[in-house]
């Protein structure tokens, strides 16, 4: 079954995955910002994988509130920060993030109906590749499991006066005993979780990279390829914020 395009409009598949972890949020938000200033019409579409586990908090999350710093440090975890909301999410291999940017030219629409417009789209690809994928809280995905509901996909965004930055996290194969690891328990959370620690509510799609990016791809319809990138503006974001120790530690 065919879905359509997120806010009915055309998205492109952007192939440019970076190296590190803060190139990859760098680049999330210099599309923002192309998408805000009129550089380009509807919605790119993008996938990448962390090559080593990394903690990224949300922009609003207080680091002591949400990780522990010195299990980070014993197990070689980097922590930073994503320009986004949402609470602070571990990635590494076998976790899948995916980003989808959108241009709006009237005013965005509420955040509730956001994450109807995308989440909703993903849903429905996930289920054709065989997971029965429900959405749950206000941007969690979740499957049934043993009975009860887990959490596979967490997600966030950050919306400007004529753009969307929706991006989050799809686990397959990951090591789900890390994040119990460096996180302590959210200082919120859905109803669903009903206090469960983090071994208890998560686990993995188990569907395999590929079919995850073709999910993506069908669930936004973004079958048109687009090649270039800012460069320009991921480097300075990257200098100027991602690496800045300021920019991550500044709500302690």
């Amino acid at each position: 079954m065919s879905q359509r395009p997120v806010f009915d409009a055309p998205a492109r598949w952007l192939d440019a995955e970076q190296p590190t972890v803060a190139e990859n949020l760098a680049l999330d938000e210099a599309l923002l910002a192309e998408a805000h200033d009129g550089l380009f019409t509807g919605a790119v579409v993008r996938t990448w994988m962390a090559s080593t586990p990394t903690v990224v908090l949300g922009s609003s999350s207080r680091v002591t509130d949400e990780v522990d710093l010195d299990a980070c440090r014993a197990n070689g975890v980097d922590v930073l920060r994503r320009p986004s909301g949402g609470l602070t999410v571990v990635l590494g291999p076998g976790c899948l993030m995916w980003s989808v940017i959108v241009a709006w030219p009237g005013p965005v629409p509420t955040i509730d109906r956001v994450h109807a417009a995308i989440l909703e789209p993903l849903c429905g690809s996930l289920n054709e590749a065989g997971r029965p994928v429900v959405r749950r809280g206000s941007s969690d995905l979740a499957v049934v499991t043993d009975g009860v509901e887990r959490k596979v996909s967490g997600n966030a965004l950050r919306v400007r006066r004529q753009a969307v930055l929706y991006h989050g996290t799809l686990l397959d194969a990951f090591d789900l005993s890390l994040i119990g690891r460096v996180l302590r328990h959210p200082p919120r959370e859905p109803d669903y979780r009903q206090r469960r620690t983090h071994d208890d509510f998560l686990a993995n799609l188990a569907l395999g990279r590929a079919t995850l990016e073709a999910a993506v791809r069908q669930a936004f319809l973004a079958q048109d390829i687009r090649r270039d990138w800012p460069a320009d503006q991921t480097a300075e974001l990257l200098n100027g914020r991602y690496l800045d120790a300021d920019w991550t530690n500044r709500l302690p």
